[in-house]
């Protein structure tokens, strides 16, 4: 554990609320279009309607603001994955949820030409809320029940299942494939302030849900025969954890794509800094977690300038590497 006391652990949540500022202000002014911070700071107080201003207000601001609210929703999901199953490898994406998200926003949007934001984020929640479902339900098959394993097997084929349904779908509808294509990478390019707005309610209940449940979940990682005998409901807390997951996952996948392995790498690091407490794990886990993606969102960038890289695509590169070590270590006891 890199903090060992309460004092330092506040004063290093402050100081990764300034730098999740200050990667936003990142964000904000770097990027295709040649911008410098006196521009970005001339765009707030003033607008001249020049092209760098609108491309700060329009483009890069709302592009900044979604990237953090996602990154956090993701990785305080792996959070409460990695505690409710005891999987060091328990994430949004590894257990199918992003997939089922994605599979019912493709439907809708193929399918159904749905057009209205707010539809597609119901839609995707219930596709997150399916593929949840389904992982514990086969999960639990057989004489062992639930365990680390069988609910990672669970999750692998029902996210390749959900996978292969997508694919399907775009195959026999190409005219949507174009539409969706970059979207289904990953991505917080081009998106508007109003599709963070529309789906930000449901986050903000996703983010307060974790916090006020941090305490029970302290007591739900010591196992749950002895939350029981702590008198602690774990029926009634799982299936409320469950349905943050759905919140949390659902929105971050109905804004920006299925993004991964920030539910993975973010809940680890977490702990190496502050221990096993979830009051502190969740708030440095959604913090950690959105200053990730946004310097995964400014190197995306410059890979293949002046083209982008999906941020999707940026995570995995930085995740993989990480997947494997925890992987490792968490199945060979190592």
């Amino acid at each position: 554990m890199l903090l060992k006391n309460n004092r330092q652990k506040v004063l290093g949540l402050f100081m990764l609320i300034l730098l999740l500022a200050f990667f936003i202000c990142i964000s904000i002014v770097y990027g295709y279009t040649d911008t410098s911070w006196k521009v970005a700071w001339d765009a707030f107080q003033q607008n001249n309607g020049s092209n760098e201003h609108l491309v700060i207000e329009t483009v890069r601001l709302p592009r900044a603001l979604i990237a953090a609210a996602v990154g956090s929703s993701l990785a305080i999901a792996g959070v409460l994955m990695q505690t409710l199953t005891k999987n060091p490898l328990a994430s949004p994406d590894i257990f199918g949820v992003n997939a089922g998200a994605s599979f019912a926003v493709v439907i809708g949007v193929t399918l159904f030409s749905m057009g209205n934001f707010q539809a597609i984020a119901w839609i995707a929640f219930l596709g997150a809320a399916i593929a949840t479902i389904g992982v514990y339900a086969i999960g639990s098959f057989g004489r062992e029940g639930l365990t680390p394993m069988t609910i990672t097997l669970a999750g692998a084929a029902v996210t390749a299942l959900f996978s292969s349904f997508t694919q399907g779908i775009l195959v026999l509808n190409e005219s949507a494939l174009e539409q969706v294509l970059f979207w289904l990478a990953g991505s917080v390019q081009g998106r508007k302030l109003d599709i963070l707005t529309s789906v930000l309610p449901y986050l903000v209940v996703g983010w307060i849900g974790a916090l006020l449940f941090a305490s029970k979940m302290n007591v739900l990682s010591m196992g749950e025969d002895v939350a029981k005998g702590l008198g602690l409901r774990t029926g009634y807390i799982k299936i409320i954890l469950g349905i943050i997951i759905i919140l949390l996952s659902g929105g971050a996948v109905a804004v920006a794509g299925p993004i991964g392995f920030i539910g993975i790498v973010i809940p680890h690091i977490t702990r190496w800094v502050v221990g096993i407490d979830h009051r502190w794990i969740i708030p440095y886990a959604g913090l950690l977690g959105s200053i990730l993606l946004l310097i995964a969102d400014v190197l995306a960038r410059y890979i293949i300038m002046p083209q982008e890289v999906p941020v999707g695509v940026m995570t995995a590169i930085i995740g993989t590497p990480f997947f494997i070590y925890i992987a490792r270590r968490g199945f060979n006891g190592k």
